[in-house]
C-alpha cells in the first residue's frame, strides 16, 4: 500500500512541477531580458517645415532573431529617413526597416550583426490572466533600460478608433519612449510590444499581444506589410436596446455608420450614416444601411464582421444583404486589399 502511494506521488510531482508558476526574481528577469531590449533613434524629415525639418523620435525595440531581426512599433519607424539602434552596452548600429504593419503598429527592422546577437524569448500571450504579474522594459523619455512593474489588467481589450487588434491592458507605467518594447511575464519571456497609452487616466497602458505579432511576422520578413482583405465599413452592433430606447424597428444586424471613398463598399452602393445621436452617452451615427449577411452567414457584432471578413480574399466577389428603410436589398462586392487609412497610426 505504501509503494502504491509513493508511486503515485512519485508520477504525480512532475506534473506539479511542470504546472508551477513562474516565480522568477525580477533582477534576474531584467538580467536576462534587458541586453535584447535596445533603443530606436528614428530620424525623420517634416517637409510641412520652412526650417528644422529634420526630427527625432526615440522608442524601444527588442531583438526576436540573433541575426539582428528587432520588432517594434510601426509609429516609431513610420516615415523615417535613418533609423539607429542602441544596446544596453551602448553600442550603436545603424538599421533599415523590413516590414510594417500599420494596423497592429508593429514593425521589423534589422541590423547588420558580426555576430550573433541576445534574442528575447517570445511567450503565449493567450495564457495571460488578468492579476498576472508583468514588466515593461523600456527607454522612456530617454532613461535608457528601465523597467517598470505591474499586473495585466484586462484582457482582449477592443478600442473603437484607435485598434482593431484586441489588446492588453496593463497598469505598470508605461511612458514616451516605452513604445516598441516589451511587456515580460514572470517566465522571462515577452508576452506583448507595449503601444500606447491612455491620455484621460493614469496607471492604464496598452500592449499588442505577442501571439498577433507572431501571426503576422512572416508576412513583413518576405513582403513587407500585412495584405488584408477590406470592404470598406465601418459600423456597430444594432441590439434590441437601441431600437427601444429611439423607438425604431431595427432589425438585427451591423450598422453601417462610415462607408470609406473609393472602398468596394461605396462602389457597390452601401449607405453610411448621416445622423449622430447620442444615446446614453454613446454616440451613433443613424441612416446607413444595416448589414444582415456575408456570402449568406449571418452578422450580428462587430466581432461577427472581423471573423467573416478575415475569411475573405482580395479579389474575391461576395455577395451581402442589407436592409434599408425596411426593405432587404442584395449587392455583390469586389473584396480589395486594405489600404493605410487616416485613422492609422494616430497620435
Amino acid at each position: 500500500m505504501r509503494l502504491r502511494l509513493a508511486l503515485l506521488l512519485l508520477l504525480a510531482w512532475p506534473a506539479a512541477a511542470v504546472g508551477a508558476p513562474c516565480a522568477e526574481p525580477f533582477a534576474a528577469i531584467f538580467a536576462r531580458v534587458a541586453p535584447a531590449v535596445v533603443s530606436i533613434q528614428a530620424t525623420k524629415i517634416n517637409k510641412a517645415r520652412p526650417q528644422r525639418r529634420f526630427e527625432t523620435i526615440v522608442g524601444s525595440g527588442f531583438v526576436i532573431e540573433r541575426d539582428g531581426q528587432v520588432l517594434t512599433n510601426a509609429h516609431v519607424v513610420d516615415g523615417a529617413a535613418s533609423l539607429l539602434v542602441t544596446f544596453d552596452s551602448g553600442v550603436k548600429a545603424p538599421a533599415r526597416l523590413v516590414g510594417m504593419d500599420t494596423v497592429l503598429d508593429l514593425a521589423l527592422v534589422r541590423l547588420e550583426a558580426a555576430a550573433p546577437l541576445p534574442a528575447a524569448r517570445l511567450g503565449d500571450s493567450a495564457a495571460l490572466r488578468v492579476g498576472d504579474e508583468v514588466v515593461a522594459i523600456g527607454n522612456p523619455i530617454g532613461l535608457d533600460h528601465t523597467m517598470t512593474r505591474g499586473i495585466v489588467s484586462g484582457l482582449n481589450r477592443l478600442l473603437p478608433g484607435v485598434a482593431e487588434q484586441p489588446m492588453i491592458q496593463t497598469d505598470a507605467p508605461i511612458n514616451p519612449g516605452n513604445s516598441g518594447g516589451p511587456l515580460v511575464d514572470r517566465c522571462g519571456s515577452v508576452v506583448g510590444i507595449n503601444t500606447f497609452i491612455s491620455e484621460d487616466a493614469q496607471g492604464i497602458g496598452f500592449a499588442v499581444p505577442i501571439n498577433a505579432a507572431k501571426a503576422v511576422l512572416r508576412d513583413l520578413r518576405e513582403v513587407g506589410r500585412v495584405v488584408r482583405p477590406w470592404l470598406g465599413i465601418q459600423g456597430r452592433e444594432v441590439d434590441a436596446r437601441l431600437g427601444a430606447l429611439l423607438r425604431l424597428p431595427l432589425p438585427p444586424g451591423y450598422l453601417v455608420e462610415v462607408v470609406y471613398d473609393g472602398s468596394p463598399a461605396e462602389r457597390a452602393g452601401v449607405r453610411g450614416g448621416s445622423l449622430s445621436v447620442v444615446v446614453q452617452g454613446e454616440e451613433y451615427l443613424l441612416g446607413g444601411d444595416i448589414l444582415t449577411t456575408i456570402q449568406s452567414v449571418p452578422i450580428r457584432t462587430h466581432q461577427d464582421y472581423l471573423d467573416r471578413l478575415k475569411t475573405l480574399r482580395p479579389g474575391q466577389r461576395v455577395r451581402i444583404t442589407l436592409v434599408r428603410e425596411g426593405h432587404t436589398r442584395e449587392l455583390t462586392l469586389t473584396v480589395a486589399e486594405r489600404p493605410r487609412l487616416p485613422s492609422d497610426l494616430v497620435d
